[in-house]
Formats: structure tokens, C-alpha cells, sequence
């Protein structure tokens, strides 16, 4: 905690993002086949290359996961033909039958476990996949009943149990706050408790998601969320982040008092669905240098980058 008040003295940047001048760094131009529009991408590191996993829209509304790598963080080559796709397993087709949505991976002892949305005519639920080559792609379960998306894993164990952080709720106009559960073994996931709500923030009023997967800090684990809040003019989705306890992950030191990310360019104003900047994956560089990469609008994806300190500092 001494370390946090020495941290917390020092200067505290309120703008802490910049945005990549090249943004949006991924359009539907750059995908090597038909589609309506390419966003919400997670991210990893896998060897020295950068990973992308896009969320590709077709003509038809459908969305699927397309990877997309890239040697310098910013230039990315899209694969010619779609990754993962709805499944036709009659375990797993009910409940995909819609579309898989807005990956996230987390590396997790030596495999990449991908956590998506599935998107059926029931509903959404949460998917968990893994792969250790980004070729060979394996469901292990759904996490969630429904109604319940943006589930995000965390890179290790803790006490022994997965840990993933998850949003109930939340459509059709209901309340969506986010919560955090426990498992012993990625499949059966249970000891849920409320992590953080809608009610403390005047920037988030209508429903909170997880953006990426926590990153471990000395502090805590960095915690990066969405917050939505409903305008005159339509809804806004902004970023903020929160700190969590190493050890006890459902405590939160301390979160952001604003939001941190907000739609201001066109690109991030003009699309699909207007006014949304929607990150699923960052990349944390050797000198704390955060990657983020984010949905615009539903339509594309772009970058902005921060210092790992910026964001913690903000925290507490």
C-alpha cells in the first residue's frame, strides 16, 4: 500500500490515452473478403508477432472470428477465410446459431483460452475456447446461461480456481453490472459476487462490461471496463479501469473517477452504432506501454496507447 500512496503523489495525467494518428488502423477495405464491417478485436502476443482475433460482420448481420497478425503492432495482414465460425456441433449450435462476437484471449500455462459471445435465438451466453497455435481452435464450455456476456479470464489461477469476470444482464434496457466467478476447471463456474456497479458512476448509469482480460500489475490487477450511459441523442460507450486485490480479486482498491476513453473523433462517432470506442485486447510493451485496441462505432478498429503507471495512478 506504500507503493500505491508513493504512486498515487506523483503526476496524475486525466487524458491519459493517445490516439494512434493512423486510426482506424483495420476497415472492412482490409479484409480479404465480403464484409459489412470488422471490430472488437482481442489481442495477445504469440511469439514476436502481434495477434488480432476480429470480429467480422457479413452482409447478413452475422459475425464470426477472423485472426489478423502484424510485426509491428499497427500494419496487420488479415487471414483469407474466417477462424472461428458458429459451431455445428449439436451441443453448441442453439446457442451460436447468430453469430460469435468479441473475443478475448488470455494466455493461461503455455495455451490461448479465447472467451467470446455467443449469439442465438435464446439469447447470449458466454463461450470458452483454446488453442495453442492459433490453427487448431477447441471449445471447452459455455460459462454462462443466459442472458450473459463480456467474459474476461484472468491469466492465472488464483487459490487455486480460474477466475473470470463477467456481465449479467444488461439488454434489452436492463441493468448490467459486473461480477466475478470461480472455477475449478474452466467448465462448471460458481461462488459469483457483484465486482463493480453502474450505481457509482454518472459517466456509466445504464450498464458496465469488461473490456480486456486484468493485467498483473505490482499493484493489483488493472482492470479495464466499458460504461454506458443513455443520452437525448442515443447511448455513449466510454472506458474506464479499475484496481483490483492480487490475491482476492472481487476487493477493488480503487477505479477511475471519469471515464478515460470517449468517442471524440468521427471515426469513433460515425458508423453502425454511433458514439462507441469498445476495447477487447491490449498488449502491455517491456517499458509499460498499453496497446489498446478498439471497436469504433461497430464498424472498425483503432489504437491508442498509454503508460501502465497513467492508468494505475487514476485508480487510486
Amino acid at each position: 500500500m506504500d507503493g500505491l500512496r508513493k504512486l498515487s503523489r506523483q503526476g496524475i495525467n486525466l487524458s491519459p490515452f493517445v490516439k494512434h494518428p493512423g486510426n482506424p488502423i483495420l476497415q472492412r477495405e482490409d479484409v480479404p473478403y465480403p464484409c459489412n464491417t470488422v471490430f472488437n478485436a482481442g489481442a495477445c502476443m504469440y511469439g514476436e508477432e502481434y495477434i488480432l482475433l476480429l470480429r467480422v460482420e457479413d452482409f447478413a448481420g452475422k459475425s464470426h472470428l477472423t485472426l489478423a497478425k502484424s510485426q509491428n503492432g499497427v500494419d496487420f495482414t488479415v487471414d483469407e477465410k474466417p477462424w472461428i465460425t458458429s459451431s455445428r456441433d449439436p451441443y453448441y449450435e442453439p446457442y451460436e446459431r447468430y453469430g460469435v462476437e468479441d473475443p478475448r484471449i488470455t494466455p493461461i500455462d503455455g495455451a490461448y483460452y479465447i472467451t467470446y459471445t455467443a449469439y442465438g435465438p435464446y439469447g447470449v451466453r458466454t463461450g470458452i475456447g483454446r488453442t495453442k497455435d492459433f490453427k487448431q481452435f477447441e471449445r471447452i464450455s459455455f460459462a454462462t446461461d443466459v442472458d450473459s456476456k463480456d467474459g474476461v479470464l484472468f491469466p492465472k489461477k488464483i487459490a487455486g480456481s480460474y477466475v473470470m469476470i463477467i456481465r449479467p444482464g444488461g439488454m434489452a434496457g436492463r441493468r448490467g453490472d459486473i461480477w466475478i466467478s470461480y472455477s475449478p476447471d474452466m467448465i462448471h463456474w460458481g461462488k459469483s459476487r457483484l465486482l463493480l456497479t453502474s450505481e457509482d458512476n454518472r459517466w456509466s448509469t445504464e450498464k458496465l462490461g469488461a473490456a480486456t482480460p486484468p493485467l498483473l500489475t505490482e499493484y493489483g490487477w488493472l482492470f479495464f471496463y466499458h460504461g454506458v450511459r443513455t443520452t437525448p441523442s442515443g447511448r455513449i460507450y466510454r472506458v474506464g479501469a479499475a484496481l483490483l486485490e492480487l490475491e482476492h480479486p472481487h476487493v477493488v482498491i480503487g477505479r477511475t473517477p471519469h471515464f478515460i476513453l470517449a468517442p471524440e473523433e468521427n471515426y469513433e462517432r460515425i458508423g453502425d452504432v454511433p458514439n462507441v470506442v469498445f476495447p477487447c485486447g491490449a498488449v502491455v510493451e517491456e517499458n509499460g506501454t498499453i496497446r489498446m485496441y478498439y471497436g469504433v462505432a461497430d464498424t472498425a478498429i483503432a489504437l491508442a496507447t498509454t503508460h501502465i503507471d497513467d492508468i494505475i495512478k487514476l485508480c487510486i
